[in-house]
């Protein structure tokens, strides 16, 4: 991989302004440019897990009554979001990782929705086995591919810090789901002395209000499908590197889980924020860069450039293109209480931005 270059290819438009409320993350955005954002349930007061951004305000949805879990193994209700998708065929999936604040999940919690937009109705809930999502899991991002099967596949990351790291493969016709690359070195965290991030002049790291600070331990976190379907890539949140893997491997259960991981393929060093990364028709692919405020982009030919750097990103976290345009959400993550020894330095507004990528319309398709 070549070394980054200095120019930024585009300057941040604010799409909205988050002025109170919970911290989003996720964020996508459908052919006619409905934009939906998620919050997940970290500590914030949270009245809706899953909004569409109408009129610049926030509404429930698909409606409230989804938004208004019973409790956290309510398989009918959506517990706490952490990533949304509007897949190739222009509808919503939404992944429930039914941990708020990273709890213990229970079964019925953990589960992939899936909203027909034209109707704004749910219209195929996939509830995850324990033996899929652990009671440790943190179902945290997920990438589609419609071409595989009757049906394609979903490919979700499981970020935990508190268990084994992997990837979860989903059969969107039956619903079937397995782990592969479980517990894998290459979904796992990065510690001290390898990793050390430093954002705002500071080491990122857990800082308790009593206690000794610790590394962050969050695994396989940012997810992207090559433009041609042939490879996976991940990364965790707390690397600098990421990886790829063959897709078929993957999502053919007769490939021994062997098999697959010797497919992986080490793509180099991306920068230090692992949320984040996202593919586009044209083969290019995105990656945040949390410690630098920036978004960067690897073309075809190798080449790490800047899409747009900016002091206004605060964490660049959820990546999503639609229509030429790649939007991004900022939203102060690393000045969270628990990283900041109890002391909460988050600071309105967060922020939606999008970034101009070409001249012309780049649509992200998987069909």
């Amino acid at each position: 991989m070549r070394q980054p270059t200095d120019e930024a290819v585009g300057e941040l438009e604010t799409v909205h302004t988050f002025d109170e409320g919970p911290m989003p993350t996720g964020v996508s955005v459908s052919r006619s440019g409905r934009v939906f954002v998620n919050y997940p349930k970290w500590g914030d007061e949270v009245p809706a897990t899953v909004v569409e951004l109408r009129d610049g305000r926030p509404v429930p949805f698909p409606d409230e009554a989804w938004n208004s879990p019973s409790g956290d193994d309510d398989a009918n209700a959506l517990v706490s979001v952490q990533s949304i998708v509007v897949d190739p065929a222009d509808r919503l999936w939404i992944l429930d990782t039914g941990s708020p604040m990273m709890q213990p999940t229970k079964p019925g919690g953990p589960k992939l929705v899936r909203v027909d937009l034209d109707t704004n109705t749910v219209a195929q809930t996939i509830v995850f086995d324990p033996h899929v999502a652990l009671d440790t899991t943190y179902l945290n991002d997920v990438r589609f591919d419609l071409r595989r099967g009757e049906a394609g596949v979903a490919f979700i990351t499981d970020s935990s810090d508190q268990g084994p790291n992997g990837i979860i493969v989903v059969d969107l016709t039956s619903g079937e789901a397995w782990r592969r690359l479980h517990d894998h070195p290459t979904t796992k965290a990065e510690q001290p002395p390898d990793f050390i991030p430093i954002v705002e002049g500071r080491v990122f790291m857990e800082r308790p209000p009593d206690g000794l600070p610790r590394p962050v331990m969050m695994g396989a976190d940012g997810i992207a499908i090559a433009a041609d379907g042939s490879r996976l890539y991940y990364c965790a949140l707390a690397s600098r590197r990421w990886y790829s893997v063959s897709a078929a491997a993957l999502a053919d259960r007769s490939v021994p889980d062997e098999d697959v991981a010797a497919t992986v393929v080490d793509e180099g060093d991306k920068g230090a924020s692992g949320d984040g990364l996202e593919t586009d028709d044209t083969g290019r692919i995105y990656l945040t860069d949390g410690e630098h405020n920036a978004v960067m982009r690897r073309t075809s030919d190798g080449t790490l450039e800047t899409v747009v750097h900016d002091a206004r990103l605060l964490w660049p976290d959820t990546l999503s293109v639609a229509d030429g345009y790649l939007y991004v959400t900022a939203n102060q993550l690393y000045r969270q209480a628990k990283y900041q020894g109890g002391e909460d330095l988050r600071r309105y507004p967060y922020s939606l931005f999008r970034v101009a990528i070409d001249a012309g319309p780049v649509r992200l398709r998987r069909d």
